[in-house]
């Protein structure tokens, strides 16, 4: 039962719970961005190169015979591959940068004074009746 309740408490803890989440989120925005590479910045730039489709470019290194399909080297889903990564480090990195710059901000804030307790209040009060008598 000691191997089960501390395995409970493991999991409960907020840092597994908030890796969670980021693996799932991570998960998600790393579909958007291989959809937005896909879909919207590799056309245009096959456009530009002469119409190429990237995903298309490969290097077939066995053709195909019969049932068994060609053997093909397929550099160009490769290529999408490292635009998807160079954009996810690059939002990773802006994200990051930002947080950085926010605590900074946030370290640079002065503390505002905080207020005097009761008992230097008190101690005030005695010390000007004090001063007011001489």
């Amino acid at each position: 039962m000691g191997m089960l309740q501390e395995f409970k408490e493991f999991a409960i803890k907020g840092n597994v719970i908030d890796l969670a989440v980021g693996v799932i989120v991570g998960a998600a925005f790393g579909k958007i961005v291989s959809s937005f590479v896909a879909d919207v910045v590799m056309p245009p730039i096959g456009v530009m190169v002469g119409g190429v489709d990237f995903s298309k470019l490969a290097v077939t290194l066995k053709e195909k015979v019969g049932d068994v399909p060609a053997v093909t080297l397929n550099y160009g889903v490769f290529l999408q591959t490292i635009v998807d990564f160079t954009i996810v480090a690059f939002v990773i990195f802006m994200v990051i940068k930002m947080i950085n710059s926010l605590k900074r901000a946030e370290a640079a804030a002065p503390e505002a004074p905080h207020a005097p307790t009761k008992e230097e209040l008190l101690l005030t009060e005695i010390r000007d009746l004090l001063r007011s008598k001489n």
